[in-house]
């Protein structure tokens, strides 16, 4: 899971910028969006799902649970002619397929801007830029097209 991490996190910028690209309106005067800089700061020890956990009836041995990765991504936006910076915070599940990598589900919370603010409740994420991003991502993965770290 580090090393799929580390290669998400290595060609996340890419992936996000390039979607977000896609998703301009040409058409509008204003046009606000934001570019990822980096993304970085894994984290993979899971947090439990609480209350209301699904629990499948299938055995144990049959279903491999998602696996949790948190991941953190620094964004800027333009506005009136300054540069706005913030953190965004992920909360990925991946589950193993038969045929590689897949996202299950995403949360996101964003951080503020501002000194003394708290981020946004996590929201669910899945088809958010960067859940199209990871989504790419690992199709790419799975089409054998991600080359690996240099050793």
């Amino acid at each position: 899971m580090e090393t799929l991490t580390s290669l998400l996190l290595r060609d996340l910028p890419s992936y996000a910028n390039r979607a977000i690209q896609r998703a301009r309106r040409l058409d509008r005067s204003v046009d606000e969006f934001s570019y990822v800089v980096l993304a970085g700061r894994p984290e993979f020890e899971p947090l439990t799902l609480g209350p209301g956990q699904y629990n499948s009836t299938a055995s144990a041995a049959e279903v491999e649970p998602p696996q949790q990765v948190f991941l953190t991504t620094l964004e800027r936006q333009y506005r009136d002619g300054k540069a706005i910076e913030f953190q965004t915070f992920h909360w990925l599940f991946l589950t193993q397929t038969d045929s590689g990598w897949r996202l299950a589900m995403m949360f996101t919370r964003i951080g503020s801007a501002s000194p003394g603010r708290p981020p946004t409740p996590p929201r669910e994420s899945s088809n958010s830029i960067i859940g199209q991003a990871v989504n790419t991502w690992l199709r790419d993965c799975r089409a054998g097209a991600i080359r690996p770290l240099p050793s």
